[in-house]
């Protein structure tokens, strides 16, 4: 699948996170970055709403959390959302190879990466970004819930921003699945070492469910997602399109 974006990785986020940079220079980035919302904002406006799938870009069609995750993608899709992932392969691909066999709608945020980041071939809809703080913005900007599938430093960094921005409120108390019981036990061994140090509430345990069950998992998502009322998403109109604009029905 070929992208738009020349599959070449800029070192500027490597350079502006080094430390402080000429004040034009930071201004320049600024820009760019501003750019690349508007680039995806226009890109996604009109994919959701969505259900975004985590989970490790390394495992092979082949590996069971890879049909765990087609087993996710075609569930969500049946439910009616929009699945989105980081665009990759892996977990990420089997999410929206599933939501294609289901017949839904696949759609991915890809990040320019040097190893593993192609977008996959099982997407309607897709945008590359260059900046990592970016593309994760996308991700949950579109969703109204998150399945998190086995993965490593991304998916685990991505879980804990679902959790964190739910817990503090920043975002709306969205339903997060955390899929895969016994490859996460030792996480949440160390989860109950956060209650027992008092750095968690007992409370915080009820922002996400962990199971291995695909049908309890969309059951959560339905209940907490498609039937809340907080959302009212039976009641949500398509949103107007523009001609002048250039906007059109992405699927």
């Amino acid at each position: 699948m070929n992208s738009n974006i020349p599959r070449v990785v800029s070192q500027e986020e490597t350079r502006f996170l080094s430390g402080p940079r000429g004040r034009i220079k930071d201004f320049i980035f600024a820009l760019k970055v501003f750019f690349e919302f508007i680039k995806g904002f226009r890109k996604l406006h009109f994919v959701g709403p969505c259900i975004t799938v985590f989970g490790s870009a390394r495992f092979k069609e082949d590996h069971p959390h890879y049909k765990m995750g087609m087993e996710v993608g075609k569930a969500v899709a049946d439910l009616g959302f929009t699945v989105m992932t980081g665009g990759g392969p892996g977990i990420m691909e089997a999410a929206n190879r599933g939501a294609k066999q289901a017949g839904g709608r696949s759609v991915g945020c890809n990040i320019i990466l040097p190893f593993e980041q192609d977008p996959n071939p099982h997407l309607d809809v897709w945008v590359d970004i260059k900046y990592f703080f970016v593309r994760k913005v996308m991700l949950f900007k579109y969703s109204y819930g998150f399945v998190c599938l086995p993965g490593g430093f991304g998916t685990i960094d991505e879980l804990f921003e679902a959790l964190t921005l739910i817990q503090t409120k920043k975002v709306a108390n969205f339903p997060v699945v955390l899929m895969g019981t016994e490859y996460y036990s030792h996480l949440m061994v160390m989860l109950v070492r956060m209650l027992e140090e008092k750095t968690i509430n007992e409370e915080d345990f009820k922002l996400f469910l962990l199971t291995d069950d695909i049908g309890e998992a969309m059951a959560h998502i339905e209940k907490y997602a498609l039937q809340s009322k907080q959302f009212n998403l039976a009641k949500v109109t398509p949103r107007k399109k523009y001609v002048l604009l250039g906007e059109k029905d992405p699927f």
